[in-house]
């Protein structure tokens, strides 16, 4: 009789039996977070290398400086470019082709400046800047090429510097990316049951480390 009793009060104290349905659906869940988070970490994992990498290297950029001195250079153009007669404007688009086939500048034309004496023509792109400087009255110029510096290339692609709109989409969508590896991440932890408590107390513990530091030492 005891033992009988027993039984009835252990089978009392059972819980319900999850539903199938839930069970299915959670599982379902799991394996498609699990799915998503594996291959977007594949898709992203270069773009994640080097944004990681970049970071590294333009928070220590003096770890990187170049002590080369910019190239300079010198010489003459057809004075009638910037120095139209009658109703003809400078010849803007002849100027920027001569200065890109004489000294192969790359990059975008950033700025195309005209006063009474001079015109400046810059060029610039991610880890590079050309400087042409021409006399209006003579078509004399100087044109200063600043080195090529691979770190420096790599800095301004994780600024997002001087790199066009294309190079603009590439970053949102690796922000789009890490966004989603991250969550997807954060939700797998809530199938882990054993990893589960000790795995949202060390998220709890980064985020309060990260905010420590910044209200201490940063603001």
């Amino acid at each position: 009789m005891p033992n009988s009793a027993g039984g009835e009060a252990n089978e009392t104290a059972r819980p319900a039996p999850l539903n199938p349905r839930y069970l299915h659906w959670k599982r379902r869940f799991a394996h498609l977070a699990r799915w998503l988070h594996t291959y977007l970490s594949m898709l992203s994992f270069a773009l994640l290398l080097f944004f990681a990498v970049t970071g590294l290297t333009l928070n220590h950029a003096e770890w990187f400086d170049s002590h080369e001195r910019p190239a300079e250079f010198h010489g003459t153009l057809n004075k009638d470019w910037v120095n139209p007669s009658g109703s003809a404007g400078v010849a803007k688009d002849e100027i920027v082709s001569y200065f890109r086939t004489t000294y192969r500048t790359r990059g975008a034309l950033s700025d195309f400046h005209l006063d009474a004496d001079q015109c400046e023509v810059l060029f610039k792109g991610p880890g590079y800047e050309a400087d042409a400087t021409i006399d209006r009255a003579t078509g004399k110029y100087d044109v200063t090429i600043s080195p090529f510096s691979l770190v420096a290339l790599l800095n301004d692609l994780h600024k997002g510097r001087d790199t066009g709109k294309k190079w603009s989409i590439v970053i949102d969508f690796s922000a789009v990316l890490m966004t989603l590896v991250s969550l997807t991440g954060l939700t797998l932890i809530f199938f882990l049951n054993k990893r589960r408590f000790s795995g949202l107390v060390l998220i709890a513990v980064g985020a309060l480390l990260s905010w420590l530091v910044y209200s201490l030492w940063v603001s």
